[in-house]
């Protein structure tokens, strides 16, 4: 299991050297309220992604790495679907995102709190806690949440359903995406949790595909065998 040592408040000073620097408030607006150390990497999975770990990865940024490393890409057709799992119970506020102002750009993001057993097919059909219209922008765009719908999430589905092409562009890409709110145990479990990165392969099955999250290649829209 790999040990994560990111810090989420990292910041970037250009142009302070030579002087004297307080950082007493030296915290971002970006920053606050991040969710970042609650999350459980381990066991976030993406399908339809290009590349095995692209959506963990891009999900691992700080604020401060956003716009540098890797993107996550779609595979087979414009369509993601990523589930992000919390090391304990979270009231979220937002969901800040970086995509572009290219066809590539998704459209339409449709989010599940606590929903399991997703797949394209059931993410299509099913009423999500919330949906978004995205903007082609290079810029973050912060997305507020119903916070009343969003009060006691273990963990969230996310599912990139198109992008700007209207349907010419195959590709869909994300640079980063970051979670705000605030985080409770659960229980009497201790502020510092780790779980075993040990997925249910009947948690990650496609329509027609007996196959688990190893599975990233399989595609969205109609990507089942």
């Amino acid at each position: 299991m790999s040990h994560h040592c990111h810090d989420e408040h990292e910041h970037e000073h250009g142009g302070h050297e030579g002087h004297e620097h307080d950082h007493s408030d030296d915290i971002t607006p970006a920053v606050q309220h991040s969710l970042y150390q609650h999350i459980n990497f381990d066991e976030i999975t993406t399908l339809n992604e290009a590349r095995f770990g692209m959506g963990r990865d891009v999900v691992k940024k700080t604020w401060a790495e956003r716009r540098a490393g890797v993107e996550l890409e779609s595979d087979a057709d414009e369509q993601l679907l990523m589930t992000v799992p919390f090391t304990g119970q979270v009231k979220l506020h937002s969901i800040s995102i970086l995509t572009s102002p290219s066809p590539s750009a998704p459209r339409t993001l449709k989010v599940f709190a606590n929903r399991d057993g997703l797949d394209f097919a059931t993410a299509e059909e099913a009423e999500p806690t919330q949906t978004f219209e995205l903007s082609q922008t290079s810029e973050v765009q912060e997305l507020p949440v119903k916070r009343a719908k969003f009060s006691s999430v273990q963990r969230l589905a996310l599912f990139f359903e198109d992008n700007f092409s209207e349907g010419e562009e195959d590709v869909s890409r994300v640079g980063y995406l970051g979670f705000k709110g605030e985080w409770m145990a659960l229980g009497r479990a201790p502020r510092e949790i780790i779980y075993e990165a040990a997925a249910n392969p009947s948690d990650h099955k496609l329509k027609g595909a007996g196959i688990n999250q190893m599975g990233h290649g399989v595609g969205g829209r109609g990507g089942g065998a």
